[in-house]
């Protein structure tokens, strides 16, 4: 059943007035009629919050059916979530969003999957800190009582060994995912997502620092779209038509950051509890990780070469030893701009 039927108004003009608009010129995608390819079944990598914004938005404004499915199954995600490429690899979902590292892992052990595209050109991951002791480089982490959750240690130690600073230099902590315990002293520093426990310390009136991972060392993207082998060699139309979706919607949720921050908070994940105000800063925040000057010239979604070589090289510190033909296919992401450059 696909999420948030209801239509909202939001902004200037309005979900509903954009509702099924056309333009970009593809009502269908490779020729296919309406609801042709059926639901889509997408598996999201967290909770819905305004992390999927533009998947929101092109649900809400009909993009999903424009591009020929009947509607979209939107699986949330979560800490006690089957792993989202297990999902995928089994045809729960035809589609999933995940990370090179956990995609990467998969695909070693055999998973038949192949990340075509990046939501996030810069990793998300950041150190977060009071602005009143703030740590500003990996450096400043030294003698220092960082909080790391369980789910995060992999990327933690990568990071390290990217910047050649010793663990035992560092005191890490075991936390869970709410940053209480910086606020309280318990840790000097925590392992956040930069769009996220940040502004949730923000709207609480905390002063707070951050600095990227992506900024020292870990270039790794992230939010990637993952299809089996099988998907991209018998319904390449398919994943076509659902990266279409996809790129109008994000296109939308990026020009207005309130537009996901509303439907995340309203309707997606109404009964989450979230807060607007801090929804629409973690939208803000994510779209800057999404649009660069490469997607801007090439199209949402695209990698450079430089880009995939730099991810490979960066999977090998986490001990992901993998080869980027092993791991990408941007084969269809091209093809599909070059077929409809007016989505760019």
């Amino acid at each position: 059943m696909t999420a948030g039927t209801t239509l909202l108004t939001v902004g200037g003009g309005g979900l509903l007035a954009a509702c099924g608009s056309d333009d970009d010129g593809d009502s269908t995608s490779g020729g296919a009629g309406a609801g042709s390819f059926g639901t889509l079944s997408m598996r999201l990598s967290w909770i819905k919050n305004a992390e999927f914004a533009g998947e929101y938005v092109a649900d809400q404004r009909g993009y999903y059916k424009a591009a020929g499915f009947s509607g979209v199954n939107l699986i949330a995600g979560g800490p006690s979530a089957t792993p989202q490429d297990t999902d995928v690899a089994t045809g729960k979902a035809f589609i999933g969003i995940s990370s090179p590292d956990i995609t990467g892992t998969a695909i070693t052990q055999g998973a038949p999957l192949k990340i075509i595209g990046a939501q996030y050109q810069k990793n998300p991951f950041a150190i977060l800190s009071l602005a009143k002791s703030p740590l500003r480089t990996p450096q400043d982490m030294i003698g220092k009582k960082i909080g790391v959750q369980a789910t995060n240690e992999s990327v933690w130690s990568a990071f390290l060994k990217a910047n050649k600073l010793d663990p035992s230099s560092i005191t890490k902590v075991p936390v869970e995912f709410d940053p209480l315990p910086l606020t309280t002293g318990t840790v000097d520093g925590w392992f956040a997502f930069v769009t996220n426990e940040p502004n949730l310390l923000r709207v609480k009136g905390f002063d707070v620092t951050t600095f990227l991972l992506a900024d020292h060392n870990y270039p790794l993207v992230s939010e990637t779209f993952m299809v089996t082998d099988g998907s991209i060699a018998k319904n390449r139309d398919k994943v076509k038509a659902a990266l279409t979706a996809e790129i109008r919607g994000w296109k939308d949720a990026t020009a207005d950051a309130s537009l996901g921050a509303r439907l995340a908070a309203t309707v997606y994940g109404k009964d989450l509890g979230l807060d607007e105000k801090e929804q629409g800063l973690e939208s803000a925040d994510q779209n800057k990780l999404i649009l660069t000057e490469e997607t801007k010239k090439n199209g949402l979604f695209t990698l450079t070469d430089t880009l995939v070589e730099e991810n490979i090289a960066t999977l090998k510190l986490a001990g992901v030893d993998i080869t980027a033909e092993k791991l990408f296919d941007l084969s269809i992401i091209r093809e599909l701009y070059k077929e409809k450059p007016n989505l760019v």
